[in-house]
């Protein structure tokens, strides 16, 4: 059977295996997104401090310490999924996931029980990062892998899109919790209703995933290698794992800048109401579902270093001024128009590069290697912008220094899309796989057919 007859007959619904796929990451993103909307509620439940600033500095120091355990997630869980299948591994990612959830949502505060109170939100986070590591990474090779050969970024792309309904979901019920409830008890016990619902709707989406069937091109490989031959492939690949965590880096530390940190950072630094802060980011995950498929799509027509190129370079020199514009005299129109910007950036970079990541991988190790690679972009960039932001405007009493963290990570964006399409026009090509796939004797890894 010919790959095209693979490809485009054995997955009855692309559209139904696109929502089980993604179902996962509403559940990632909707916990990640109300430990950073409620980082000054969890501070004081589970880390408490006599200044606001250290409170929030161990919570979001706990919530980087679980994104830490990303690049351990990425080769473990990525070599069992290269082994055993995309669809075994994403239901495993998700039972990961899953009980992380629950320990947050159900565990007793600091006055309860004490210092087991933080160790135990540590440990809850330690479980969601490992499995968060190959959640990325999984859906978007299993999307990448029944997609048509000439619309891999479109599809792709919702891998993204998927994580802002769950965004949008979550500020959504903290707005109407933020309108019924005093703020008080918000900040006391209302903080913890979210994280129940997100506990509620965990059997709804295993059951999605236990839906899903195997990818086409997996099915296909005649040979599926062990986990020992998977991490000697990507140790000898690690050229090309530094240069996609470069490159993934922006998409990461814009999303965390404009979804997880905006909310702390309106409330606590620009001293707007928490109900505008929601607002913006309401309307920010709005505009981001919109931007990742049309970057995507884009970047399929023109290729994927223009869209990359363009937006890093935009962010780089756009990035501080606008936020300095915002500080100079913060009010919620400034608030909303700054992060439209980012949106913009976040979603059409994000759109293009999942994309461009599936296809620099080399095929046989492809979820260990892009996992690894946006794991470690995530890790030591993307959720660390929390805490690098706060401890920016605290050590330079700038609060429109965390711009330079944005603009670091655009000047890495450019340097690595630079090097990978060096003397290509149209990399996105590598998703028509009727044709052999060459080696690239500068990078070692398989890029675009002629």
């Amino acid at each position: 059977m010919s790959q095209t007859l693979i490809q485009h007959g054995t997955v009855k619904s692309r559209v139904n295996a696109i929502l089980r796929a993604t179902s996962g990451n509403f559940l990632e993103q909707f916990d990640f997104f109300l430990f950073g909307f409620y980082a000054s509620a969890i501070g004081r439940a589970f880390f408490p401090s006599e200044s606001e600033t250290a409170s929030l500095l161990n919570t979001f120091g706990v919530f980087w310490l679980g994104a830490l355990m990303r690049p351990v997630g990425a080769i473990v869980l990525g070599a069992y999924i290269d082994q055993i299948g995309r669809r075994k591994g994403l239901i495993i990612t998700l039972s990961i996931m899953a009980i992380g959830t629950v320990i947050i949502a159900f565990c007793p505060s600091y006055a309860t029980i004490g210092i087991a109170a933080p160790i135990i939100v540590l440990a809850g986070r330690l479980l969601q990062g490992f499995s968060a590591g190959v959640e990325v990474g999984g859906v978007s090779v299993y999307l990448a892998e029944i997609a048509t050969p000439a619309n891999r970024g479109f599809y792709t792309s919702f891998q993204s899109s998927s994580q802002q309904v769950a965004i949008f979901v979550a500020a959504s019920v903290g707005y109407l919790l933020n309108e019924s409830m005093p703020a008080e008890t918000v900040a006391s016990w209302g903080w913890r209703i979210p994280f129940f619902l997100g506990c509620l709707i965990i059997p709804l989406i295993f059951l999605l995933r236990r839906t899903l069937e195997e990818t086409p091109e997996f099915l296909a490989m005649k040979k599926h290698p062990k986990a020992r031959e998977i991490f000697a492939s990507a140790l000898v690949g690690w050229r090309i794992v530094a240069l996609g965590m470069m490159m993934a880096i922006l998409s990461t530390t814009t999303f965390y800048f404009v979804t997880v940190y905006t909310p702390t950072f309106g409330k606590t630094v620009l001293k707007l109401s928490a109900q505008d802060a929601l607002l913006v980011t309401l309307l920010v995950a709005m505009t981001n579902f919109i931007w990742n498929p049309i970057g995507g799509a884009v970047s399929d027509r023109i290729g994927r270093k223009p869209v990359l190129l363009g937006i890093a370079g935009l962010a780089l020199m756009t990035a501080y001024p606008a936020l300095h514009w915002l500080v100079s005299a913060p009010t919620f129109g400034k608030m909303l128009a700054v992060a439209m910007m980012f949106s913009f950036y976040f979603g059409t970079y994000s759109g293009t590069m999942l994309g461009a990541l599936v296809e620099i991988v080399p095929a046989h190790v492809r979820t260990t290697c892009f996992s690894l690679a946006f794991a470690l972009a995530a890790a030591l960039f993307g959720t660390f912008t929390p805490l690098a932001s706060t401890w920016l405007i605290e050590r330079t009493n700038d609060k429109a220094s965390p711009g330079y963290w944005l603009m670091f990570s655009a000047a890495l964006g450019i340097i690595a899309a630079l090097t990978i399409y060096r003397g290509t026009a149209k990399p996105s090509r590598t998703a028509d796989r009727s044709h052999p796939e060459p080696k690239d004797s500068t990078l070692g890894v398989q890029t675009a057919s002629p």
